[in-house]
């Protein structure tokens, strides 16, 4: 298939919706991050426990995966703008309502709750943005929206250990809400195109558990989340072990250099297609988990996470993309339901098997498993290829 490269070039992608709808992504993910290293000590300071830190953080994501299939068939009766704003809303009044928490119990309940909000925003949001910008220069705009995000997940946990030390958990917890407050408002401004509006309760309603034309794509990001758990859950265990101290550091360079891919690996998304990103991507990645599987100095370290930030950072918009664009615009909720879905249980379900990998053997062994992960990507990858020019 040859692509217009003028008209790529052409096409407006930047308004002023594609800002608003970019920035109050990034304050819900921004938010997210900053619970993740301060909702266990309140647990502790509730009175949990280990097993109830697994708890909280399980229950969210049960509910974020559970609450998606929904997201379609919603779409079909109520305007999406509305259900983003409703999404970020719940998001909003569960993270201020997480201090009213007086145990364990009634902490799940909010997170439960919390996880609903997060997976309808989550959802609409994407299929909001790929609405937004042309469908020509698809690759380029998800990957720029994804930026913001990127910067969130690098910031949030260092904005939330910091308002900590410097104030409470009250103050914690009602600032992330005044946060996604400020994102609703900023949802509020967002416009879509007219030919992408809603169908006003005249379609057929369908609950999706899964679509089925993104399931392949889907898959592939299974095994993208299992290694990314390894980095996620891991690796500041991991560097205990090998004596690297310089933890945030890691986590920076693998933000930077997602940032910085990103603004690349959309274009050629756009131009050459998803195999030009995932070969490579998946290489870099591999690379960045073998160097880090064997790394003794924080050189070595540095160079690892550079090198998966190249990876990850160019695979997750670009399989992204290739999901929205193998269904109608209508079925755009649907198909982001199942890919965030499977990247959320590879998250979910990695953490398990690497935790077992880690008890049995060690955290380095752990980085093992991640490749092997990688590898089972491209070679389904280019097998998926190869049938492919075979019924063509």
């Amino acid at each position: 298939m040859e692509l217009n490269v003028e008209k790529i070039h052409t096409a407006k992608m930047w308004s002023l919706s594609f800002v608003f709808v970019t920035f109050s992504n990034a304050f819900l993910f921004m938010v997210f991050e900053m619970l993740l290293p301060t909702l266990p000590l309140f647990v502790t300071a509730i009175g949990g426990g280990a097993k109830q830190v697994g708890l909280v953080t399980g229950i969210f994501m049960i509910s974020a995966i559970a609450v998606r299939p929904f997201a379609g068939a919603l779409a079909l009766r109520f305007n999406k703008k509305y259900l983003l704003i409703f999404g970020i809303v719940i998001s909003a009044f569960s993270t201020g309502a997480y201090y009213l928490a007086s145990d364990v119990s009634v902490l799940l309940l909010i997170r439960l709750i919390h996880g609903a909000g997060f997976g309808l925003a989550t959802t609409y949001f994407a299929t909001i943005a790929a609405e937004i910008v042309p469908k020509e220069r698809r690759g380029e705009g998800i990957g720029y929206f994804g930026v913001g995000e990127t910067i969130a997940v690098s910031v949030g946990p260092m904005i939330g250990i910091a308002a900590l030390e410097l104030y409470d958990f009250q103050r914690l917890f009602l600032g992330g809400m005044s946060v996604l407050l400020l994102a609703a408002l900023m949802a509020v401004f967002v416009r879509r195109q007219p030919e992408t509006a809603d169908t006003g309760g005249k379609g057929t309603v369908k609950l999706k558990l899964l679509e089925k034309r993104v399931l392949f794509p889907s898959i592939l990001i299974l095994f993208v989340g299992i290694a990314a758990s390894g980095i996620m859950s891991f690796f500041s265990l991991y560097a205990i072990e090998k004596g690297f101290h310089s933890v945030g550091m890691f986590f920076f360079l693998i933000a930077g250099a997602s940032f910085f891919i990103r603004l690349i690996s959309g274009r050629v998304f756009d131009r050459y297609g998803v195999a030009a990103i995932l070969i490579p991507a998946s290489l870099f990645s591999i690379a960045g988990l073998s160097v880090l599987y064997f790394a003794q100095t924080s050189a070595m370290f540095f160079t690892a996470a550079i090198c998966y930030g190249f990876g990850f950072g160019s695979i997750f918009p670009a399989i992204q993309t290739w999901c929205i664009n193998l269904v109608e615009e209508h079925e755009h909720e649907d198909a982001m339901g199942t890919f965030f879905n499977f990247f959320d249980m590879g998250i979910g379900g990695g953490s398990l098997l690497l935790g077992l990998v880690a008890t049995v053997y060690s955290y380095r062994e752990i980085y093992i498993t991640a490749i092997f992960m990688y590898l089972l990507f491209v070679l389904l990858y280019i097998l998926y290829i190869c049938l492919q020019r075979k019924t063509a």
